[in-house]
């Protein structure tokens, strides 16, 4: 069993936010396995999907980015899901605007999402879809872009990442991460 994670925060108010690309790429994912993230539960709301006779968790934290790793901790410990079969979504800053980039460690890069992730999974060794948000221009706080909503232009382009991003996961469901990773970070 697979287990695929978007980071946002939960809420009307976040919907459509920079920091919510990851729900966004689990939304996108729901649809295109044409299911309904119905179950409510470890602190998530989330689905059981299938592609073939592979089973896939889709996932969305509902404790706020800041606590990711404790919902995705539940999660993993419930299902008997390996490190090793998790793939975590969720928004960088330091990726230009609709860049996507996988990997399959590392560090929390000064993400409280991810930090909270490797807190409650006792290692940095899971994979990863980053997705870039971009820095904003001018003097705005981080936290108030991060926040903000994307423009219509720049939502022409992250709509854009949010459907390579689905691939990458799809495509990871079938083949190596490697081989996933040399065909979508280019």
């Amino acid at each position: 069993m697979k287990l695929i994670v978007g980071l946002g925060n939960p809420g009307a108010k976040y919907a459509g936010t920079r920091h919510n690309i990851g729900f966004d790429i689990i939304d996108e994912l729901a649809d295109q396995f044409g299911v309904e993230l119905s179950e409510a539960k470890h602190r998530g709301v989330y689905t059981i999907a299938r592609k073939g006779t592979k089973k896939v968790i889709l996932l969305k934290p509902l404790t706020y980015m800041n606590l990711s790793g404790e919902c995705i901790g539940e999660v993993m410990r419930y299902y008997d899901i390996d490190k090793e079969d998790v793939i975590v979504v969720y928004d960088d800053l330091d990726l230009p605007q609709g860049k996507i980039r996988l990997r399959q460690k590392g560090s929390a890069g000064g993400h409280n999402g991810i930090k909270s992730t490797i807190a409650h999974l006792g290692t940095d060794q899971f994979k990863r879809v980053r997705v870039g948000i971009g820095r904003p221009d001018g003097p705005i706080k981080t936290v108030d872009y991060v926040l903000g909503k994307f423009s219509e232009e720049e939502r022409n382009v992250m709509d854009s990442a949010v459907k390579k991003s689905a691939a990458a996961c799809t495509s990871a469901i079938d083949n190596t991460f490697i081989d996933v990773m040399n065909e979508f970070n280019q």
